[in-house]
């Protein structure tokens, strides 16, 4: 239900897109009524659904902090990002800014992860994981480093399908594609990880 959750903007601005895709026409004059003219009917889902997204986050981080008083950084990076690329993409009715938002998220977190552990010499996947499992100081490096290296890879293949395919292909790989990736990542990493916390536990 977490992972659901988080997930909430990015599926709502799938589900918003395919809806505008399907009904142009009004979506367009939806768009131009609330974003204003010059817009091209073939603009009109991603920007609608950009909207959604910016919705969505804002609705998120409310809901968090009326049942806890508390929310996690993630999402205020989060929603500082979907706001400014987002923003962007309707203000200049240009959808670019919205396709670059996932790499500038992933960037984030593999620039981090790597300014962290080189910098300040601090495992911040170590950190957020070690009282839920004991590995071998070697094997948290390893584990740090497979994760930033996979969040700029997955940054360089966002902008990758963005710019050689077609929106509504980067649209479908941005909640299923990146999704898929993570998941099989993260089996990987859990079977990568298995060996070394049974040789811990024996």
């Amino acid at each position: 239900m977490k992972i659901l959750f988080d997930l909430l903007p990015v599926i709502l601005f799938f589900v918003a897109y395919k809806i505008a895709g399907a009904n142009q026409p009004f979506a367009h004059e939806l768009a131009s009524r609330w974003l204003g003219d010059g817009i091209v009917v073939t603009q009109a889902p991603i920007l609608l659904a950009t909207a959604v997204a910016i919705l969505a986050t804002v609705a998120q981080i409310a809901w968090v902090w009326m049942r806890h008083r508390k929310v996690d950084t993630m999402l205020w990076i989060s929603l500082a990002i979907i706001v400014v690329f987002g923003g962007a993409t309707l203000f200049f009715h240009n959808p670019t800014f919205i396709k670059w938002k996932p790499t500038a998220l992933y960037w984030l977190f593999g620039g981090t992860l790597t300014v962290s552990a080189v910098m300040f010499h601090r495992n911040l996947i170590r950190k957020m994981l070690e009282a839920q499992v004991r590995l071998p100081d070697p094997v948290w490096g390893r584990l740090n480093l497979a994760w930033a290296g996979f969040f700029i890879l997955m940054g360089f293949l966002n902008l990758y399908v963005a710019y050689n395919f077609s929106e509504e292909t980067w649209v479908n790989f941005k909640l299923f594609g990146g999704m898929g990736l993570m998941l099989l990542f993260v089996l990987g990493q859990g079977f990568y990880l298995s060996r070394h916390i049974q040789e811990e536990t024996t």
